[in-house]
């Protein structure tokens, strides 16, 4: 994420959102015709009721409610794990409505007779599991599923959840605004749901530690489009409708998954997949199609640069979505999205590219297991940016960059980047003082080292979780050294350190 970043980069930089999307052109991917379109499907699965009143819920239950996460204890659910996510869901931007039938694919790692998804908002019309209609009760911002029969550890299961009604965004537990579901002034609707927005579009088990695959299969009328992660495997058309299937077979956290819809154009960039190996496609409003910024076509060398340093690119593509009303980034996996504003100003806008490519790598395939550990996602992204202004401008501009943000860094008054308040996660203290920590490193075990730290790590929690002891236990093994006290220092001391000299 580049959000609090953003602002501590460029204290100048007012960011007000300003993109109107025009009509989009010819989808730029083959389509297919289908003889029924899947909102027919969604209304004939979201009608099952039961005549009888429901049983009571297990009172277990709510042992299992969050996981106990240092920052946010209640998101996410114990006693099972979810290996993939089918989301159909049908979106009318006229009325603003939306409909869906998600299906859950878990595996229960606990004896079970009930289980509850992050859910909020929405009427909830029918459940299954199985294939069998249950009782289900909500609790807060927890659905409550009862099972039609007790699960052992290691059974698989099945749930289906059919819902409707508006989309609306939540505010964030870690930021002073909201996440989730979005619809910017031009009708472009898009999810941003960095750290606990997930709930409020998708019943899920939304925390990072539960990594799952999915497949979106969106409907919308014609002629908007409809993106999500991964790839787009086909467009399937009928009556005025198109349902956009796209799949996404890497595992990715809850936070990570998006939909966007709009007057929009899906964009190949047919030189940096080349460049790069890697399917590279953009969605951009028509003015940004017609006429790609100039740093959005450096995204093959950027890929090509960070695969040599970190190790090959994690997923099947990558690409960015540009919307308006949105004065952040986020790195969504696979399709980033950017608020309009940072198009507007070429260099911050590659700087911000940069940081949410290398995402892919540090945040998306290795992630956090608990989001107190959110300087390896921001600090090594921050890294990130000042290693492609050392490889575009040279050493003396790396110190320089590294010199300053450590004299900005020291005027004000933040927490260490090891220990992240819950209410303010997003400080510039994980981006910036933790970027700090991984300079220090870099000078302390030198550059050889260093590298195959990086490298290592990545290989070893590649598509998995990791925390802060797992990164330093991959550093002390690849660089034989003691390096408790330089940790200790950079993480977690009450002031920002000097810098190393680069002798040591």
């Amino acid at each position: 994420m580049n959000r609090l970043l953003a602002a501590f980069l460029a204290l100048a930089l007012a960011l007000t959102a300003c993109a109107e999307a025009e009509p989009t052109a010819p989808d730029p991917q083959p389509e297919t015709t289908a003889v029924a379109p899947t909102t027919s499907t969604l209304a004939t699965t979201t009608t099952t009721t039961t005549t009888t009143a429901p049983p009571p819920l297990p009172s277990d239950v709510t042992t299992r409610l969050g996981l106990g996460d240092s920052r946010y204890p209640e998101l996410g659910n114990a006693g099972y794990d979810v290996a993939h996510y089918t989301i159909d869901l049908t979106f009318d931007p006229e009325v603003n409505t939306l409909s869906a039938l998600v299906s859950i694919d878990a595996t229960a790692t606990e004896p079970i007779d009930a289980f509850s998804v992050d859910f909020v908002g929405f009427e909830v019309t029918a459940i299954k599991v199985n294939g069998e209609a249950v009782s289900f009760d909500r609790l807060g911002e927890e659905l409550i599923i009862q099972l039609p029969a007790p699960l052992a550890t290691g059974d698989d299961f099945v749930a289906t959840i059919a819902y409707n009604g508006t989309p609306q965004p939540v505010l964030s537990q870690a930021l002073p605004f909201e996440v989730g579901w979005r619809t910017d002034t031009a009708g472009t609707s898009y999810v941003v749901a960095e750290p606990d927005g997930g709930r409020s579009w998708l019943p899920l088990n939304d925390h990072p530690s539960d990594k799952a695959t999915y497949t979106f299969l969106i409907t919308v009328p014609e002629p908007l489009i409809a993106a999500a992660n991964g790839t787009l495997q086909e467009r399937i058309t009928d009556l005025g409708w198109s349902t956009w299937v796209w799949e996404s077979n890497d595992p990715m956290a809850s936070y990570l998954a998006t939909v966007v819809i709009g007057d929009l154009m899906v964009v190949p960039d047919e030189t940096s997949t080349t460049e790069s190996g890697v399917v590279v496609r953009n969605v951009l409003p028509r003015d940004l199609a017609t006429d790609i910024p100039v740093p959005l076509e450096r995204q093959g060398e950027m890929i090509s640069f960070f695969a040599e340093l970190f190790g090959p690119y994690p997923f099947e593509a990558y690409g960015i979505a540009v919307v308006g009303d949105f004065e952040a980034a986020l790195e969504n996996q696979t399709l980033s999205i950017f608020g309009r504003t940072f198009v507007e100003f070429p260099a911050f806008f590659e700087t911000v590219l940069v940081h949410e490519l290398a995402h892919q790598w540090f945040g998306n395939s290795v992630t956090p297991a608990d989001w107190g550990d959110i300087w390896l996602n921001e600090g090594f992204a921050t890294y990130a940016e000042w290693l492609w202004i050392e490889e575009t401008r040279g050493a003396a501009a790396y110190q320089a960059t590294v010199n300053g943000e450590r004299n900005r860094l020291a005027l004000v008054d933040l927490p260490p980047p090891g220990n992240p308040p819950a209410e303010d996660l997003f400080n510039a203290s994980v981006y910036v003082w933790g970027g700090l920590t991984l300079h220090a490193l870099r000078v302390e075990i030198g550059d050889d080292a260093f590298f195959e730290t990086l490298r290592t790590y990545y290989a070893t929690y590649e598509n998995s979780i990791a925390n802060t002891a797992d990164f330093i236990a991959i550093a002390e093994a690849v660089s034989g050294a003691d390096l408790t006290d330089l940790f200790d220092q950079w993480l977690y001391s009450a002031v920002v350190p000097e810098l190393p000299s680069a002798s040591g």
